[in-house]
């Protein structure tokens, strides 16, 4: 895909409110860092109230995935999660607009030889991660290290679309955004040697899943991971990104690539994968992204565990 460029049509009043809330987000990274984390967790505390909905969600995958918690505990995590949330709004905004050297300053890495290897050998890279809340910002604290082509989904908002491509691709020149419907693209750059960001953690539908246990729940678990490593002649590297407690910024870990993977039998591959996931989760589980419907896909004759969705009524 092409670099994104401004078009007239991006002025066009419709988008007159987005430009005037990105306007504010602007001017409030502005503020010093510290002082962002506690206006995000201040935000993620209203998030918390007023996103019913999603805080259903969390509730029932956290009953899920940690049945020996207490609720009390539960309950916890996750008004902890939405500060998280909140916190994850200006990190966005960071990533995006903070200038390169004052980012680069909240950058921990451990691990950049496995990629700088991979490129060495010209082997391609799945980067395998995973959505926790501090991903965009974890992605361009890498990006300014290495180059690193993310999948990409276009927005429906032409103009928020634009800010989040250009906000996404400035830490290097070279990176490149991948439709995540675009296999060929991504195939072909995996055998050219490149490293591609992917996180196969999330529920994508029956169709290329396959059911593996997660937290002990069966989920639909996508096999493209061992699909794009074989095809593409690449190594899968896990990566993970965490907020760091001190405030100092975030920890980026490059771990060493999967060994003897793909196998060749996908039920093993995504059984292996939804472990690692599981791993990093219970780290730092206030960070993962628990309002997502992971469970929503679900084996024939099983209920799934979400409410039915609450579709507001269109005005005649």
């Amino acid at each position: 895909m092409s670099r994104p460029g401004f078009s007239a049509r991006l002025v066009h009043p419709r988008y007159w409110p987005l430009w005037s809330g990105l306007g504010v987000l602007w001017l409030i990274t502005r503020l010093p860092y510290p002082l962002l984390l506690r206006l995000g967790r201040v935000l993620g505390w209203a998030m918390y109230h007023l996103m019913r909905e999603r805080r259903s969600i969390a509730r029932i995958n956290l009953q899920l995935c940690l049945p020996g918690w207490s609720e009390a505990q539960r309950e916890a995590l996750v008004r902890e999660n939405f500060a998280n949330y909140g916190i994850a709004l200006f990190e966005m905004a960071m990533a995006w607009w903070w200038p390169p050297k004052r980012l680069a300053r909240l950058a921990h890495i451990e691990g950049l030889e496995h990629l700088q290897r991979a490129a060495a050998e010209g082997r391609g890279v799945v980067l395998m991660s995973l959505h926790f809340t501090t991903l965009e910002i974890g992605a361009a604290l890498l990006g300014q290290a290495v180059t690193i082509d993310g999948m990409y989904r276009e927005h429906d908002n032409a103009a928020f679309d634009f800010v989040q491509r250009r906000g996404r691709e400035r830490h290097n020149a070279d990176a490149k955004a991948v439709e995540r419907e675009d296999v060929r693209s991504m195939l072909k750059s995996l055998r050219a040697g490149r490293a591609i960001w992917y996180a196969p953690d999330q529920d994508y539908g029956r169709k290329a899943s396959i059911f593996v246990p997660l937290f002990g729940v069966p989920a639909a678990t996508v096999t493209a991971t061992s699909t794009f490593a074989r095809l593409g002649k690449a190594l899968v590297v896990p990566f993970t990104q965490v907020r760091l407690d001190d405030g100092s910024g975030y920890r980026l870990v490059v771990h060493p690539p999967l060994e003897g993977f793909p196998t060749g039998d996908d039920h093993v591959d995504a059984l292996r994968i939804n472990q690692w996931v599981e791993q990093a989760i219970r780290e730092h589980p206030e960070q993962y992204m628990w309002v997502h419907r992971r469970f929503k896909t679900r084996p024939e004759g099983e209920a799934r565990p979400y409410p039915k969705r609450q579709r507001r009524k269109r005005r005649n």
